[in-house]
């Protein structure tokens, strides 16, 4: 049996495990057994909390996608499983290894949490691009330019590219999402958003999550957002964007990405071998 939490970023929902003291079993096929919302838990990615790889990091996030495919990063998840770790150290910063980099992350306004997801990448190779000479911020998707432009890319842990539009209204995100996804501009997939403007300085966004679909907040896609809105003069350093399940606020200013918001612990329970219990002593 393995014991999870399940804890939410603006609906970014997640199950996270802390496997720092007993070894983590559970295979791809488990986790994504697990994943469907009908069946299962319901989560979009499961979260392992790992002993850390550097020595200055408190712990090591491992990302698992709903599908079971392992990814980079994750920043509504950075932000729960930092909670977790800043009400355990009770220091005033955390840092956190992941395969997307080591992430510093501390307590915000109101109850929220400050995530520096480090430089974003603008170049085609560290998309990485399948044409490592293309624009990356004025790229060109055969099938969709006609339709939504060009798109603005960037590296930000995991790859995004991203598409101004004059109205999110028009974008039928179910149907173009998986065909972006998994476009062979991007060999490693693509997490993929629509952008709309909502005012000075705050844009609004849908996104398909790459391994995942439609979610209601992805944080790695606002910081690619509000980084690839600064450089591209769309917006100042600092914005909010607003995705389905709430705003997140981004700032650009150091060169590095500053990424704050909430985090909800919703309750704690344990994965059986038949699937999985909610703990009735829990007060969520």
């Amino acid at each position: 049996m393995t014991a999870f939490l399940k804890m939410n970023g603006l609906g970014n929902d997640f199950a996270v495990v802390d496997a720092r003291t007993v070894p983590f079993a559970l295979s791809p096929e488990r986790i994504a057994s697990l994943a469907p919302r009908a069946s299962g838990i319901g989560f979009d990615q499961f979260i392992v909390i790992a002993p850390p790889k550097s020595a200055d990091a408190a712990a090591t996030m491992r990302i698992i996608n709903a599908d079971g495919g392992e990814v980079e990063a994750c920043g509504n998840a950075a932000r729960c499983v930092a909670a977790l770790l800043l009400d355990e150290t009770g220091d005033p910063a955390v840092a956190i290894d992941s395969l997307g980099g080591t992430m510093t992350a501390r307590r915000g306004a109101a109850g929220r949490i400050a995530v520096d997801m480090g430089k974003p990448r603008f170049d085609a190779a560290s998309i990485p691009l399948a044409d490592t000479a293309a624009d990356a911020q004025a790229l060109a998707l055969p099938g969709f330019a006609d339709r939504f432009g060009l798109a603005a890319c960037a590296n930000v842990g995991n790859p995004h590219a991203v598409f101004f539009v004059p109205s999110l209204a028009e974008v039928p995100l179910a149907e173009v999402g998986p065909a972006l996804e998994h476009h062979p501009a991007f060999p490693e997939r693509a997490n993929i958003s629509f952008v709309e403007d909502a005012g000075p300085d705050r844009l609004r966004a849908i996104v398909w999550e790459r391994g995942v679909g439609p979610t209601r907040a992805c944080g790695t896609a606002a910081c690619a957002i509000g980084a690839l809105a600064h450089r591209l003069g769309r917006t100042g350093p600092a914005v909010t964007i607003e995705l389905p399940g709430g705003p997140l606020s981004i700032d650009v200013s150091s060169g590095r990405i500053v990424m704050e918001g909430p985090f909800e612990l919703e309750y704690a329970g344990t994965i059986t071998a038949g699937g999985f219990v909610r703990d009735t002593s829990d007060a969520a």
